[in-house]
């Protein structure tokens, strides 16, 4: 199946930088590697997005939530920092 594409001049140049790497021997060996990789990205977001769905999914299912005060944690965790360097 053929098929024209329009690309802007800095796309074209690219293209055309990538054949002539020798990396590609053809424009459209360069489009189709373009697509793939297009694809892979696709499916790597397609994963995250499913992964953060399901976390979400988790955090509600887990109950509500309780509440804290980030000074309280601030101190807690300063107290065991100090702990760990002080001299034995």
């Amino acid at each position: 199946m053929g098929m024209n594409v329009n690309l802007t001049p800095q796309l074209e140049e690219m293209v055309r930088a990538k054949v002539a790497s020798g990396m590609y021997t053809s424009a459209s060996e360069v489009v189709r590697e373009a697509l793939r990789l297009m694809e892979e990205q696709d499916r790597l977001r397609a994963a995250r997005l499913e992964q953060l769905r399901s976390d979400i999914r988790k955090g509600l299912e887990s109950g509500p939530g309780e509440d804290w005060a980030a000074h309280e944690i601030k101190r807690q965790a300063r107290t065991r920092r100090a702990a760990k360097v002080a001299p034995a």
